[in-house]
């Protein structure tokens, strides 16, 4: 951790001796003597961190304090104090004041102590950048995310959206396949249309052939009027089938000639009807293992695999679970009616650290649950999820097949931890911490990889 501090005591021995302490640990240091060449250098200047004593001359240590957050509530100040003056300095902590230290202290106290300093100020830099990137709603529609991985699917959903090829969405559960077949259907040339979606996993087989095809009056018992199914419904707009791998097989083929005729034929009817629909279906299971177990017919995967969108899991897309948070946290506070308005750095390095299996949908739960029990107006550590405050990283996300892509295990290593560094925007302490690792053994594998000072 580096930055630029301010120290300010009326010891000048005392300022030199911080001065030597910090030399070479990747602080800059400004030192002054006096409140007043204080707060003229914090006018003047930015800092990222304060370290002030509450005993000096003319203008008190706490005038001091107040003064300096008046001025720069975004800079934490660390008060330094001696026992006798504990009073002052949980008046200063009161007051906004980060931390303290009690006289005498070590240089390695001072640098942890400016290091947390650092850190807290700088994620909760992050915090409030990501507030207003959510606020702005950038991405695809409701789409949100900066990560590389999600600009890929915006860039590939704004290629693909006016046309008329089927559309076959994959990912995780909880990434948000929906929103997406949504999403290209409002931005779409068909928007003027109805958007229709059904789950093919929610019925059992012969209602499911209703509801899709539709059927003749009479087609079967309780059949007593005719029924559109949903492929002529959704005529002008989007048909969306969720999960087409829970397709029943005896229903495919007749899917299979409604895509390829463009017409379908209502159980017990006597005519084939035509319908003019955009097709997107989605699913979280592989459908090429599907086919490979007899599960999924090969010539209907061809039929709806005619424009891939992949979604990434959460876990792969670093910083963006910030960026939904803060989306989720503004729309469910207002509905909540609470004065929420960001989320504390704390809680932030949580919802970093975490795996996130159950992906966005998980993320817009713990959000939802947070601002339930929230009492203050950030979300805390202690509104997360027991298993969110407690967990720590124990797998290592690996894709591709390919023989020939495979890796050594160093290797693997090495890309893994840059990858989590990218993360938490090269925030080192942080990357230490959601690694497992100590600081010096991270700054190590950083130099051999050549890369510490980016």
């Amino acid at each position: 951790m580096t930055g630029r501090v301010l120290l300010v005591d009326d010891d000048r021995a005392l300022c030199e001796w911080v001065a030597l302490g910090l030399a070479g640990s990747g602080f800059e240091l400004d030192w002054k003597t006096s409140p007043e060449e204080a707060l003229a250098s914090l006018a003047a200047s930015d800092y990222d961190a304060i370290v002030t004593d509450l005993n000096m001359g003319r203008i008190s240590g706490l005038e001091l304090c107040e003064r300096i957050l008046q001025q720069r509530a975004d800079v934490p100040v660390i008060v330094i104090t001696a026992f006798g003056s504990m009073d002052t300095a949980i008046a200063a902590m009161r007051a906004g004041a980060y931390d303290f230290l009690t006289k005498p202290f070590d240089a390695e106290a001072l640098r942890l102590a400016l290091a947390r300093a650092v850190q807290h100020r700088r994620l909760r830099d992050e915090v409030k950048r990501l507030r207003r990137a959510a606020d702005r709603a950038l991405g695809f529609d409701d789409l949100l995310g900066e990560s590389t991985a999600m600009r890929r699917v915006q860039d590939l959903l704004e290629r693909i959206v006016d046309s008329d090829a089927t559309v076959l969405i994959t990912g995780e559960s909880g990434t948000g396949k929906e929103v997406v077949a949504r999403a290209l259907h409002r931005r779409g040339r068909r928007a003027a249309g109805p958007f229709v979606a059904i789950n093919c996993a929610a019925m059992p087989e012969p209602l499911l052939e209703s509801e899709l095809f539709g059927h003749a009056r009479g087609a079967f018992t309780d059949a007593r009027a005719a029924r559109t199914g949903l492929f002529v419904e959704a005529s002008g707009g989007t048909l969306f089938l969720d999960e087409i791998g829970e397709l029943p097989i005896g229903l495919q083929p007749k899917l299979l000639r409604a895509l390829q005729e463009r017409v379908v034929r209502p159980i017990g009817g006597p005519r084939e009807i035509p319908f003019d629909v955009r097709l997107v279906v989605a699913t979280n299971r592989d459908l090429e293992d599907a086919i490979a177990e007899k599960r999924f017919r090969e010539d209907l995967y061809f039929r709806v695999n005619v424009l891939h969108v992949e979604l990434p899991p959460l876990r792969a897309r670093g910083a963006d679970a910030l960026l939904l948070a803060q989306h989720f946290l503004r729309d469910l506070a207002a509905k909540a009616g609470k004065p929420i308005h960001g989320i504390s750095p704390a809680a932030a390095e949580r919802l970093l650290a975490y795996d996130w299996p159950g992906n966005v949908r998980e993320l817009m739960n713990c959000i939802e649950r947070a601002v339930a029990l929230a009492r203050f107006d950030e979300l805390a550590v202690d509104d997360l999820p027991e298993k969110i405050r407690k967990h720590r990283a124990t797998h290592v996300l690996v894709t591709g097949d390919d023989p020939s892509e495979l890796v050594p295990l160093e290797e693997v290593e090495r890309r893994y931890i840059l990858r989590v560094l990218q993360a938490v925007s090269n925030n080192k302490r942080l990357a230490a911490r959601v690694l497992g690792v100590d600081r010096k053994t991270l700054y190590r594998k950083l130099e051999r990889y050549g890369v510490l000072g980016d």
